[in-house]
């Protein structure tokens, strides 16, 4: 008889046999329950569909029993459901795009120092917030701000969850129910749908837009201030660059401004960088203690870019404008948890290395540094792991690639790279990209003129042998 809706078993029928009763031995029975309705329901639409109409359930006789066939495939679909409800939605994957600083696939890969420091904490108890030598209830902030500070030149500094949420602080207690003049031209938009306006307005404070889109003068800033003013906020517009008939306002300048007519002066780096990177060849990004030196009241920028930490907001500067954001109530609504502590704390450690120790240490800058001469060497010998046959399906070839730091950072700077092409003979490159997406550890790449690109300037050296047999197991899944 041929299956059609009425084919299907119960809901009660299923949760009475064997080895569904087996699975109410492991999991909650409104969680097996579920998982059963769902795998009805997916049967009960494939089936519709194949008979080519929704009204295919009153054709066919029901069934006296359960039968067997279908049974076991409902039994199998319910297996594969828990198990993959059981796997980590949040799980490694395999950046083969060449962006190295990719918000979706998580930023900064984290230095192994940070790793070490993370499982340390995560596993046991810590002082987080106890004087072990007094035995008193301590501040949190105490693990990393010396850190900060020296690594800075700043008076003090504060930690929370993102650089978004150091900037909504920032406003809050600087200029809340006051204005805050800002430059046009850096009145910015990241990723995310995160705009400078939005947060000034969520802050409390009132924007005071001055200068064009394309230039600024200081006496535009100088003809906004007023009684109603709280603060002059500077902005680095990290993702996007504007040449040409362009002028701005040297932040040293701002500061002066700031300081005559006693206006706090802020500046959101965004990235930021402790050291200059020009020291590994890089173009230079902004420094933090080159900001703080000329006299600005506070800098704030991010733990997960160029610094390669974990997801965090730095806020460092003078003492009295600091310590007022740190006893804000917001303060304890955005402040970072252990994990994110112990992890900033040792990878702020590692710039007190010297610049080649730091560099072969730090995920991101070695990514960032590394030649173009050893992304092909990656390249060539992950070419050397496939069969001779995958090659063929797959025209696979090695071939010069651009790669870039991602994030904001270094926005106009692409770094020359080589990638792995591939081009299948069984699927488009889409369908390809899409099944290396859904592998057991999932592998992105990026696809650029109908081939599939996996640059090697994001794709570590430990995780070749992976690439490959995935790849192979998947052309030999299509060959079935």
């Amino acid at each position: 008889m041929k299956e059609n809706v009425k084919s299907l078993p119960s809901v009660d029928q299923i949760l009475n046999l064997e080895s569904t009763t087996q699975l109410l031995l492991r999991y909650r029975r409104d969680y097996v329950t579920t998982a059963v309705r769902q795998v009805l329901q997916a049967l009960r639409q494939e089936l519709i569909q194949a008979a080519g109409t929704h009204d295919s359930a009153a054709d066919g006789e029901p069934a006296a029993g359960i039968r067997g066939a279908l049974v076991t495939r409902v039994e199998a679909m319910i297996a594969l459901a828990l198990g993959a409800r059981e796997q980590a939605s949040i799980h490694r994957v395999i950046n083969a795009t060449g962006v190295i600083l990719h918000t979706g696939l998580g930023r900064a890969p984290l230095p192994a120092v940070a790793v070490a420091a993370v499982c340390d904490v995560a596993e046991s108890y810590c002082n987080l917030e106890l004087d072990l030598e007094s035995g008193e209830r301590g501040s949190r902030l105490v693990h990393i701000e010396p850190l900060i500070c020296e690594l800075s030149g700043g008076e003090a500094a504060v930690v929370v969850n993102n650089n978004a949420g150091a900037v909504l602080l920032m406003l809050s207690v600087l200029a809340r129910g006051r204005e805050v003049i800002i430059s046009r031209g850096e009145l910015v938009e990241i990723g995310g749908s995160f705009r400078i306006p939005d947060i000034i307005a969520a802050s409390g404070a009132t924007i005071r837009e001055v200068g064009t889109t394309n230039r600024t003068h200081l006496r535009d800033f100088e003809g906004a201030i007023s009684d109603k003013t709280g603060l002059i906020l500077a902005v680095h517009p990290s993702n996007y660059k504007v040449e040409g008939f362009t002028s701005g306002v040297d932040l040293a300048r701002l500061v002066e401004l700031g300081k005559r007519y006693d206006v706090a002066v802020a500046y959101d780096l965004g990235g930021g960088a402790l050291v200059d990177v020009s020291e590994w060849g890089l173009p230079s990004e902004p420094v933090v203690g080159q900001a703080l030196a000329t006299g600005v009241d506070v800098v704030s920028f991010s733990g997960d870019k160029v610094l390669g930490g974990p997801q965090a907001g730095i806020i460092v500067g003078r003492a009295s404008r600091v310590e007022a954001m740190r006893t804000h109530p917001m303060m304890r609504a955005l402040r970072c948890d252990k994990l994110i502590l112990a992890a900033l704390e040792a990878t702020l450690k590692l710039y007190n290395r010297p610049a080649g120790e730091i560099a072969a240490l730090h995920p991101v800058l070695r990514m960032l540094c590394e030649s173009a001469d050893l992304t092909r060497a990656r390249a060539d010998r992950l070419l050397s792991l496939f069969p001779q046959s995958v090659r063929v399906q797959l025209s696979a070839q090695v071939e010069a690639s651009m790669a870039q730091a991602g994030s904001g950072a270094l926005p106009l700077e692409q770094l020359p790279s080589w990638a792995l092409s591939l081009v299948p003979d069984f699927c488009t490159v889409e369908v390809l990209g899409q099944r290396l997406r859904s592998a057991p550890v999932p592998i992105v790449g990026r696809i650029q003129k109908d081939r599939l690109l996996l640059d090697m300037r994001t794709v570590f050296d430990r995780d070749l042998e992976t690439v490959a047999s995935t790849i192979e197991a998947v052309v030999a899944v299509a060959g079935a």
